[in-house]
């Protein structure tokens, strides 16, 4: 079977399922989600050695502690909580209808497509499989090209585990022909300009769609803030996955009169974390057109004059293991590639500023950012920030760490993106909210009184109705 013809065969098998069995229970929901978890527990190793294999370099350290450590703390979030989400929810009643009464019941959506990039190939695969199963939908994950080693192992772990009917990994499927399936929901992870292709994909049949795009997240060192402590926290975010990540801080603000302090503590902290550029905990760039990509950016910062630093001893980057060595970048100018767009590396450029008012002008002069990070101890500097800019999440004293959050959902604004997963919002994402009315005899005699013909009683009923507003 051809991975097209097993894709539609699947997905016919999860469109019959989600109509002849469209509630799952509460109890399915959970032992779906149990059979995840061990799924991972049980496979971790393995899991590990795949994305270092399609990596060509990343330690069973940083895959133990980005992807399978936070994924297995969603399951088991959500797994205490689905009963509290999916109970029917009382609403008011109007006192025109007094008797009768409103519910919302969540009713799963369905069969959900899910679209996967290759920097965090596990975490973005199952963890909106994690929201969507637990709102009692069927799920069918698509990989990306560059994570085939994990791909296949997942399937084959997903396969003998699960059945078809409600979770499948598909290899080698066709990006084109997956987004114009006709999903009950779509989710799709990557860069923005996929993302609008995708979407517009999914309109042709109407299909709701998650974005979680990226874009270049803004990070503030307010000037009342600890340097040596704001450089520790900047770099160990920013330089995980070698900055391989949809919200890493993309670019940082330094009062002037602080980057040459700023630089030196970053200098002596990543140097601390990796000896040399050949470090094992130091992640490879993903393929050769991204390391290529990066050593471009580089390049062109420094033959347009930015102070380009090397933040480690030794070697600048490692052609053979795709390896480069984390750099700040300091003082670019926006014409430079790497203020252009999303770096996607470990090159961390540095600008600097008078006042707080020219990073807001900044900040919104541009695509409104998928994280926004603050480093204040200040509430007035704190509230000024934040509500003078608009995000998709914020991180007030560190960076990425909202995402870490499971009771707090996932997502973008713009073109960083729109819907969320995790947590509850995670759950009403997948789910469709269900208004159900329940006529009473008694309301039902009131209403009939504003049915035709239109005489004396239906006025005065119309007037009282008008008078108090009901």
């Amino acid at each position: 079977m051809t991975p097209s013809e097993r894709l539609q065969a699947t997905y016919q098998t999860q469109y019959k399922a989600s109509r002849q069995h469209a509630y799952p229970s509460i109890n399915e929901r959970k032992d779906n989600l149990e059979k995840l978890a061990q799924l991972i527990e049980n496979n971790a190793d393995r899991i590990c050695a795949a994305i270092d294999k399609d990596y060509g370099g990343r330690s069973t350290n940083e895959t133990m502690l980005l992807e399978i450590t936070p994924l297995l703390g969603s399951v088991s979030y959500a797994k205490k909580r689905i009963s509290k989400w999916a109970k029917p929810k009382s609403r008011h009643v109007g006192l025109t209808f007094k008797g009768a009464s409103n519910k919302l019941i969540p009713q799963p959506k369905g069969v959900v497509g899910v679209v996967t990039p290759w920097n965090y190939p596990l975490f973005l695969a199952l963890s909106p499989c994690v929201s969507a199963l637990a709102a009692g939908n069927r799920c069918i994950v698509k990989m990306a090209a560059n994570s085939q080693n994990l791909c296949r192992l997942i399937d084959e772990l997903v396969s003998a585990v699960f059945d078809e009917s409600v979770l499948a990994v598909i290899p080698a499927t066709s990006a084109r022909e997956f987004s114009s399936m006709p999903w009950d929901h779509m989710v799709f992870t990557g860069s923005a300009a996929t993302g609008k292709i995708v979407m517009e994909a999914a309109s042709k049949n109407l299909t709701p769609v998650t974005l979680e795009l990226g874009g270049k997240s803004p990070t503030i060192l307010a000037p009342d803030f600890d340097v040596r402590t704001a450089a520790e926290r900047m770099t160990f975010t920013k330089f995980l996955n070698a900055g391989q990540t949809c919200v890493a801080p993309d670019y940082i603000f330094v009062p002037e009169g602080k980057v040459e302090e700023f630089v030196k503590h970053a200098k002596e902290i990543v140097s601390s974390r990796y000896d040399s550029v050949n470090n094992s905990d130091l992640t490879a760039i993903i393929d050769e057109a991204a390391f290529s990509r990066l050593k471009a950016t580089l390049e062109d910062a420094k033959e347009k004059g930015a102070e380009v630093v090397n933040l480690l001893q030794g070697d600048t980057l490692n052609e053979e293991s795709k390896k480069i060595a984390p750099h700040v970048i300091v003082n670019p100018s926006d014409d430079m590639i790497i203020m252009q767009d999303e770096i996607f590396g470990p090159l961390l450029p540095i600008k600097t500023y008078k006042s707080l008012d020219e990073v807001v002008e900044y900040i919104n002069e541009r695509d409104r950012p998928l994280g926004l990070y603050m480093f204040s101890n200040d509430k007035k500097t704190q509230d000024d920030l934040f509500y003078r800019t608009l995000s998709g999440g914020v991180c007030i004293n560190d960076c990425m760490f909202h995402v870490a959050q499971h009771d707090m959902p996932f997502g973008g604004i713009g073109n960083s993106g729109m819907g969320h997963y995790h947590g509850e919002e995670g759950f009403k994402e997948f789910s469709k909210l269900r208004p159900v009315f329940k006529q009473s005899g008694m309301t039902s005699k009131i209403i009939l009184m504003l049915s035709p013909p239109y005489g004396s009683v239906f006025k005065n009923v119309i007037n009282l109705m008008l008078k108090f507003r009901l």
